[in-house]
């Protein structure tokens, strides 16, 4: 991609939404990898792909040489979309695109590799090697890859997440974490009717387990605790044997993580007859600003406004994303580099077609430039 056009951008990222990949859907996760593949190769990309697991795509990483050797950088991205196969289609309507996992992320991972083929076109090169890990389970939680995220991270110097940004063009420079848990509680059926005092209702046992853990909620910390799935009993004339819930949380920090994990285990036993088990989820660890991620916004920021994007500015981030893993482990994680836009899981997901040109062209600048002695790398 020599030149940098509205149109030529626009193409790039209807190639990778029309590939619909649901992250239940391997074999179409794995067309999104064998796309990204194929152009990793032309810019000259050694490709290694990790196969599936647990009836997911593969996961593929693409390497690119820098101007110099050692640690680089690692570039995440997830091929897969919350939206299943011929829900909604691609569209251009006036200043937006529209298409099933445009904003979240396929047109950040679009304007990446768009970006390091704008520097192979031009004769230049990164100025550190590059490592483009492309995530197949992303959505739900990257149960397959999260051990080979954080393996690669660790061989990084720092780690740039093309998930879209945020509030109009801001960079995320942390995360909350998240936290999952499973709630199951066994109790006693019997006729509700002439036998009702034999029982003990596993979903009057569950229901004070809600109330108790749903009290946690504190807005103003940004710790929301959440029953979203309950599922018990049978049958409406019979006392309920078992019942299960998922509590799914926003930690803000490790401090309310741990408040959940005690909060969970010291639940209290109402009826003495009915059993309560709890199990950990999937979860992703928050992660917080340093003074090396706040060095690597600085220095974005400074390209963006270069490239003629509007100041930039920063958030902390509620949604999770791959960047918990890397940040978490404390590799320096500049988050929200991808598209502006919105509708993010809905049917009206899209991106601003003007953000294409410049936030590409701060990509290319911001991969043939951070090196050794900038952002504190």
């Amino acid at each position: 991609m020599r030149e940098l056009t509205t149109d030529g951008l626009l193409d790039a990222v209807r190639a990778w939404v029309v590939i619909e990949s649901p992250t239940n859907d391997a074999e179409g996760v794995n067309r999104v990898a064998d796309h990204a593949g194929t152009l990793l190769r032309g810019i000259g990309a050694s490709i290694e792909r990790m196969p599936g697991r647990d009836g997911y795509g593969d996961i593929l990483v693409g390497r690119v040489a820098g101007e110099v050797n050692g640690p680089g950088l690692l570039l995440l991205g997830h091929m897969d979309t919350v939206h299943q196969r011929g829900v909604f289609g691609y569209r251009v309507e006036g200043d937006r695109a529209y298409g099933p996992g445009i904003y979240d992320m396929k047109g950040g991972n679009a304007m990446a590799v768009a970006a390091l083929q704008h520097l192979h076109a031009t004769g230049r090169r990164p100025r550190l090697p590059i490592s483009v890990m492309m995530i197949p389970d992303e959505e739900v939680g990257s149960p397959s890859s999260r051990a080979a995220i954080e393996a690669e991270a660790l061989r990084h110097r720092a780690a740039l997440v093309f998930e879209p940004s945020g509030e109009g063009g801001k960079f995320t420079v942390g995360r909350h974490g998240i936290a999952r848990w499973h709630l199951r509680t066994e109790g006693r059926p019997a006729h509700a009717g002439a036998y009702h005092a034999e029982g003990r209702s596993a979903v009057r046992e569950m229901a004070h387990h809600i109330l108790a853990l749903e009290s946690l909620t504190d807005h103003p910390r940004n710790f929301y605790v959440n029953i979203g799935i309950i599922n018990g009993g049978t049958h409406e004339n019979m006392v309920p044997a078992e019942c299960s819930a998922i509590c799914y949380a926003l930690v803000p920090t490790a401090a309310e993580e741990a408040e959940l994990r005690a909060a969970i285990h010291a639940l209290p036993q109402h009826d003495p007859d009915v059993r309560t088990a709890v199990t950990a989820g999937l979860g992703r660890p928050p992660f917080a600003k340093t003074p090396a991620i706040q060095a690597l916004y600085n220095y974005a920021a400074m390209l963006a406004a270069e490239a003629g994007l509007p100041s930039a500015g920063e958030r902390v981030a509620g949604g999770g994303s791959d960047g918990n893993f890397t940040g978490a482990l404390g590799v320096p994680t500049l988050d929200g580099l991808g598209v502006i836009g919105g509708g993010p899981h809905t049917r009206e997901e899209y991106i601003e077609l003007a953000c294409l040109v410049p936030r590409t062209r701060m990509l290319a600048r911001l991969f043939e430039t951070l090196g050794p002695g900038v952002a504190g790398l």
